[in-house]
């Protein structure tokens, strides 16, 4: 009886292990690019209300340049773009927390940026202006904001200019605010990006504003959550740019919206 028991109990072991041999290994946790493409859509933050990098036509449809560059690199890597409006401001704070995988909005590169976020390689390159009154003949350089008052989105690399340049800066949410204030005389100017103030003076062509000054150009390139997890959304989607740049997609972007080619640094 007690050889019976024992044969059986080794039979009971074999049979367990062969059980445990024929189960699966887990699958490997899947990366950011894997779930974007397993979902068939990357979440894409912009603003809406800044032309003409990302705003809406007279019908109220979602456009410009940030926008018809957002769908090209989606459909690179072979899913749809899915836009998420945002104030400026929670643009980061929603990249941060999952909301959006990355963001489309003329999103300066800075070194302080780049130590929480990815970025891509830049896709265009822009001047930054000063903008005041028409009839303000005091502030001719950057170097003159010393004590002056601006406005901007608070945590813009414009605003940050401003303040280094010794500005007390007022937030906003757009660049009409922000001109109608210059213009009521609420603030002493403004800086912003140059495709921004003609895209805005084509509109208005009346408005009683002028540029004071310009400063070099500005990388602009995307940003995503700095995680080993976004490493390959990374890579393709710098990949994704260089296609463009290279069939000619993204200069054509650029002359479009611009009026000119951004796409490089010179």
């Amino acid at each position: 009886m007690k050889r019976l028991t024992c044969l059986l109990l080794s039979l009971l072991m074999v049979i367990m292990m062969a059980g445990c041999g024929s189960q699966s290994e887990p699958e490997p946790e899947k990366d950011q690019l894997a779930r974007i493409q397993e979902r068939g859509s990357i979440i894409i933050a912009t603003e809406g209300n800044w032309a003409p990098w990302t705003y809406h036509d007279s019908e109220g449809n979602l456009i410009g340049f940030d926008v018809e560059l957002g769908r090209l690199l989606a459909a690179e890597l072979g899913v749809k773009a899915q836009f998420e409006e945002a104030i400026w401001d929670s643009i980061f704070s929603g990249i941060d927390s999952g909301l959006y995988d990355i963001a489309c909005n003329g999103v300066g590169y800075t070194d302080d940026r780049a130590q929480s976020y990815s970025f891509s390689q830049p896709y265009v390159y822009t001047k930054k202006v000063l903008i005041v009154a028409a009839d303000n003949d005091s502030i001719t350089k950057f170097e003159d904001l010393n004590g002056k008052k601006t406005a901007n989105t608070a945590s813009s690399t414009y605003a940050e200019i401003a303040r280094k340049y010794g500005a007390e800066v007022i937030p906003v949410d757009s660049l009409n605010q922000t001109i109608d204030m210059l213009v009521r005389g609420e603030i002493d100017a403004t800086v912003n990006s140059q495709d921004s103030f003609n895209t805005y003076m084509q509109v208005n062509p009346d408005a009683k504003i002028k540029v004071a000054a310009f400063s070099s150009g500005e990388k602009v390139a995307i940003p995503m959550v700095k995680d080993p997890d976004s490493a390959t959304l990374l890579e393709a989607i710098n990949k994704a740019i260089d296609t463009l740049r290279a069939n000619g997609k993204l200069a054509e972007l650029s002359i479009k919206y611009f009026g000119t080619d951004n796409t490089s640094e010179n």
